[in-house]
Parts: C-alpha cells; structure tokens; sequence
C-alpha cells in the first residue's frame, strides 16, 4: 500500500517569532533573530550570541502547575503542536484518534534541566533532585505531552539523530502513514540548547561564530567571511495527513510530500565526508523515492550552517547531484536568519518549505556579502524571491554522519 500524503498544518515557534504566520513573514522580511544571549550570563564565553525565542510565555498553551514538569523543548514542541492543529482544523476525537500518531524528536532534549539538577545534587546532595527531573528531561516526552494533551494514540515516537532529528521524524511519518499505520501524523523536531553547557559545549569544539558585536550579520551561510553556525532555539511540527482523509474532512492542503532519503557518510563524528558524498547520495535518495528527475526542483532549502567547511560541502554535493542545474535552482538557508536549532531545525525548515510552496516565493538567505568563490549557487542573497515552485527540497546533516532530506510538490488534484 502506498498512498498519497499532504501536509495540512504547520506550527513554527522560533527566534523570529511565537506562531507560523508571525515567523513567516520575519523570514520574507529578511530580518534576524539572532542577539546577545539573555539566558545566563554569558560575559566569560567565547561566543556570547545566540538566536532565542523572544517573549514566550508557556502559560498560554500550559497550565501553570504543569510547567515544573516540562523542559523549554518539550513547551516549545507543545506551543507549535497548538499552531499546527489549529491551521489544519483537524479534532482529535474519541472515533479517529487511533489513527492520528505523533512522532517528535530532539537533539539534545533537556539540556537546561540536566545542568540544573547537576548543579542541585553538587550542592545538595541527591535529595534535592526533582521527581520530575526524567520526565522533564527525556528526548520522547515531547510526543508523549503531545499525544496526551491532544488524546492521539496513534503511532508515538521520538527519535535523536542530532541535527537531522526534525526531518527524521517528518520523514518516518510520512512513510507511517503512507504504508497505511496511520491517517495523521505531527511532527517534526523541538529543541532548546542554549545554556552554559550547550553554547560551552559548541564553543569548545570551535563550531560557533564569534561575532560577537554584530549579532544580526553572525550567521552568513556561504558568505567567504562566515566562522561559524549559530546556536538557535524552537520548534517546527507539520500535521501530515493522508490525501482522502484530508479531502472528506475540508482540510487546508498547503503542500504534498513526496521524497523521504537517508544516508549516513561513515567517515566522522563531526565533520562531513570531503566530497560530499554522503549528502549527494540523500538528496539522489529524495529524488528516487519522489519519482522526479533533478531538473523538476525549483527550490532548495538548504542546511546551510555558516561553517567553512559544511557549506563548501553542501554546495559540491548540490553540484553533483543536480549537475548543470544547480545553477538554475534557488538555494537559501533560512539559518542565517532563525541560527541553528540542531534537533528542531529540519521541523523548522520543513514548515518554511512547505510556506514557500503556499505562497510561490523562495526566502532569502541574508548577510549574503562577499561570494565565495567554491560557493557559487544562487542562494537568494538578502532577498525574497517570488518564483515559480512546483517541487522543492529540504535538506538536513546531523554528527555522526546522519543525513535526512524531503521532497515537497505544489499540490494539485
């Protein structure tokens, strides 16, 4: 069995805004969301920007008594589930909600929480830990609050594949519902990492830029100045939903998914295979499992993380997988505006992906400056693009060498 399966909602919160539309028109605006962090007192650190989510008030989608219990990514991840379900229109109802799943992952979980009851035991001793420090803390309590809140027994899961994580798990649904296991699934990915030990943890390996007077311009994907990704905060889940399903019920359909690859570099913990073989082989993966030839994508959302090396890599794998088309198609990173959010970035994109097939306009990538001459694409510098997008690519690298991509159509009958 294989059947057709659109997306009918998507629910954004990330550093450029609380809700999809609100962050949707930031990224055609062009603006950025990164700043100096405000989490903690960051004054020692190397790198002391990072993209937050601004003004988020978890009492509005969370009792307060429950809060206590939940880290930031499991909050976010129940914030743009609300978003998500309230765009579709879809209720979860006593009669279908065997057949609505969850499946929402993280990279990291809940780092903060971790740090924080560390901190407690050191001082403390282990009696001042919190009950609630496991269920607060663990990677699958993002879909389990999810599927409790909104009553889906479904398929629940959750998966960990670092910055991967969000199109893993929209990936894995889309094939859960197409082999008939279920009519709706929500996901995508949650992350909340920016903490003493998250952003000590990437300065350490050097991985982060250091601009550290000009947030806005720190995150400049491809750009030949670029030193490094920014770490970001948030939350990107898609409802996606089998075609008939959608159609009895009236459902908004905003875009299709049709490509699902995987592929893993088998070369090294952080760094992508030199010839970028392993993200050349998930994007001719996508494109297989899509059944479409190079030359129908119109538009990539790229991973695209502001670093030397991973950049450079990305453009060659491009290259290799789309020959003399790479230079026909829209290429931008949306990071250079939202920064990095690891686990949550693939959700992110994903959503913005789907928007840019809504709405026919590729977004820019900005703090595009000064060309680099081994990255020369067209990655939409500084400006949206209204153009034509019948199909278009989201693609996401994770350490360990873990590769994810999907492939969206314009929806047509």
């Amino acid at each position: 069995m294989s059947r057709r399966v659109v997306v009918t909602g998507v629910g954004l919160v990330s550093p450029l805004g609380i809700g999809t539309e609100e962050t949707w028109r930031a990224i055609l605006e062009g603006r950025s969301g990164v700043g100096p962090i405000t989490a903690f007192d960051a004054s020692g650190f190397a790198t002391r920007i990072a993209a937050e989510v601004k003004g988020f008030e978890p009492e509005k989608f969370i009792e307060r008594k429950e809060l206590k219990r939940m880290g930031r990514f499991i909050q976010f991840a129940i914030a743009a589930a609300d978003f998500a379900l309230k765009a579709s229109g879809l209720k979860i109802t006593p009669e279908n909600s065997e057949r609505v799943g969850v499946y929402i992952g993280s990279g990291i979980g809940g780092f903060e929480i971790i740090e924080r009851e560390f901190e407690a035991l050191l001082q403390y001793g282990p009696r001042r830990i919190s009950p609630f420090f496991i269920p607060a803390t663990i990677i699958n309590l993002a879909a389990g609050y999810v599927s409790i809140r909104w009553g889906a027994k479904g398929p629940n899961s959750a998966t960990a594949t670092a910055c991967t994580t969000g199109a893993h798990a929209i990936g894995d649904s889309f094939k859960i519902i197409q082999r008939g296991d279920a009519d709706v699934m929500i996901c995508g990915g949650s992350e909340a990492p920016i903490c003493r030990m998250g952003i000590g943890g990437f300065s350490a390996m050097r991985a982060l830029s250091t601009r550290n007077d000009e947030p806005e311009r720190a995150s400049r994907p491809w750009d030949k100045l670029r030193d490094g990704f920014v770490v970001g905060e948030g939350a990107g889940l898609l409802i996606l939903e089998e075609l008939e399903h959608a159609r009895r019920r009236g459902a908004p359909i905003l875009a299709e998914i049709v490509g699902y690859g995987m592929s893993g570099d088998a070369y090294h913990i952080t760094a992508p295979c030199e010839d970028g073989d392993g993200a050349y082989r998930v994007m001719r993966n996508a494109l297989r499992d899509a059944g479409i030839e190079p030359t129908q994508v119109q538009y990539i959302n790229a991973h695209g993380t502001s670093t030397d090396v991973g950049d450079r890599i990305e453009t060659l794998a491009i290259k290799r997988c789309f020959g003399e088309h790479a230079y026909k198609l829209a290429v931008s990173s949306t990071k250079s505006m939202t920064g990095h959010l690891l686990g949550g970035a693939g959700g992110l994109e994903a959503g913005i992906t789907v928007l840019a097939i809504r709405d026919q306009i590729a977004p820019p990538t900005i703090n595009y400056e000064v060309p680099d001459p081994e990255c020369d694409l067209d990655y939409v510098p500084n400006k949206a693009r209204p153009m034509r997008i019948e199909y278009a690519m989201s693609n996401s690298f994770g350490f360990g060498g873990t590769n994810g991509c999907l492939v969206f159509k314009r929806y047509t009958d």
